[in-house]
């Protein structure tokens, strides 16, 4: 029996080895479905799952949260395949795209660039995959006293599978105003720089526009909140950190009870091993480090 159980792993890790490796350079939504199918038999069985470091690869995202976000509702299930993103640029290179043209989710697409919503717009109106019944795609400024009716304005409220913010800006604060929906899993951008240890965000303005302040190759370095301070908020609202994308920027909570088995909570200094992470809390915080963050 103990010779067929390593057999039967070695040929699991080897199928899970080759499909991964297709992925690379094709991820379409046949490959994908091959490797949800194979992750749902993984947990069903009581195999031993990865961790979610090993289960990223980028379709449309930015780094490899397409991955693990396919790997998280692989193994929790998704209720409707709804979803909200806010500050999703054109839509395409987003935490959403590979959703809803691979696996036929979904939702609503909110940004405030007129000239990006329009090009994400014509993507999805005329996207095989998606001309039918593209998702819907707003303009909008994003407040805190606003947030609420632009979701529920434009449909959609309850229990939802996924929300997605990156803002580069006020995030802490939109995540906490929202009530009008209920989502299952959370994907949030924390400013990485400020490290694991202080739970801090930037002031709360309508207006905050983080280019006024220090950036780093462009890069902005005042907005945001730090991953501590995301963790708090999450888990007075239910959820549990799970991990991060490759880079350490983005980080994957998920609702309490759904997959704490098969996905468990990690530590929030497991997202700050990557060497550019290292970086940027040793370059970059030092040049905004002394601005009026707030501590939560």
């Amino acid at each position: 029996m103990n010779i067929i159980k390593r057999i039967a792993r070695r040929s699991r890790d080897l199928l899970v080895n080759l499909l991964q490796k297709n992925f690379a350079q094709y991820p379409d939504a046949a490959s994908q479905l091959q490797l949800k199918l194979l992750y749902r038999n993984m947990a069903a069985s009581g195999n031993t799952l990865p961790g979610l470091n090993e289960v990223g690869f980028k379709a449309f995202s930015q780094t490899d949260e397409d991955g693990i976000l396919l790997y998280i509702f692989s193994i929790i299930g998704a209720e409707n395949r709804q979803f909200v993103e806010i500050c999703a640029g054109d839509g395409v290179e987003c935490n959403t795209a590979n959703l809803i043209i691979n696996h036929g989710w979904h939702g609503l697409l909110v940004d405030g660039n007129q000239a990006q919503v329009k090009r994400g717009q014509d993507f999805y109106r005329t996207n095989p995959h998606t001309y039918t019944y593209p998702p819907k795609f707003v303009q909008a400024w994003v407040t805190r006293d606003n947030i609420n009716c632009i979701i529920k304005d434009n449909g959609f409220e309850g229990e939802i599978d996924l929300l997605s913010l990156d803002m580069d800006g006020v995030d802490y604060w939109i995540w906490d105003a929202i009530k009008v929906i209920d989502p299952r899993v959370v994907v949030v951008e924390y400013q990485d720089i400020i490290g694991p240890d202080r739970s801090l965000t930037v002031p709360y303005s309508d207006n905050f526009n983080a280019y006024e302040y220090p950036t780093t190759h462009g890069t902005p370095n005042f907005c945001g909140a730090s991953l501590s301070a995301f963790t708090k908020l999450a888990k007075a609202g239910g959820y549990r950190l799970v991990g991060c994308n490759r880079l350490g920027y983005n980080a994957f909570f998920i609702k309490n009870p759904l997959g704490e088995k098969e996905i468990p909570e990690v530590p929030v200094s497991e997202c700050f091993k990557h060497p550019h992470v290292q970086w940027g809390m040793k370059e970059r915080f030092p040049t905004v480090e002394n601005l009026p963050w707030v501590e939560v």
